[in-house]
């Protein structure tokens, strides 16, 4: 593990995205929250923020972080269809987060497809990347 240690504790931030892809039946699943399992976008989300708490325990190399906040946002594309997935997370420390980000936003778009699962086989997780990140000597990025 990299020692951080005489890093300055900044603000850091990273904004990650994934993608499932489903069917018109599926989606329709969702919005009407007629799954088996029950609200997908709403556990999900849940799943998402635990993960992102949880990341240094499921990557060895990342450092546990006090991370002060995560959001989860879901954007439904009917035309797809799929849903569209965006974990934001936040911390002040001496390194950052895009990890916290991008197992969030892969841990949520996992927990679609294990909660739609028995109305679909064939769910495709796809675009998992980082947006953007803030913070660190490193700097800002931003997807082109």
């Amino acid at each position: 593990m990299v020692d951080v240690s005489e890093k300055d504790a900044t603000l850091r931030t990273a904004t990650a995205a994934a993608k499932a892809l489903v069917n018109a039946e599926t989606l329709a699943l969702i919005k009407e929250g007629r799954a088996k399992k029950g609200d997908v976008l709403g556990v999900a989300q849940v799943a998402g923020v635990m993960a992102a708490k949880k990341n240094a325990e499921l990557i060895p190399m990342c450092h546990p972080l006090q991370i002060t906040g995560v959001d989860i946002v879901f954007v439904i594309e009917e035309e797809a269809p799929a849903i569209h997935i965006e974990a934001t997370v936040k911390c002040k420390g001496g390194t950052g987060v895009e990890m916290e980000a991008l197992t969030a936003a892969s841990v949520t778009a996992l927990t679609i497809y294990d909660m739609c699962k028995s109305a679909q086989k064939d769910i495709v997780i796809t675009d998992i990347c980082l947006l953007a990140k803030t913070g660190g000597k490193s700097g800002d990025y931003l997807k082109k």
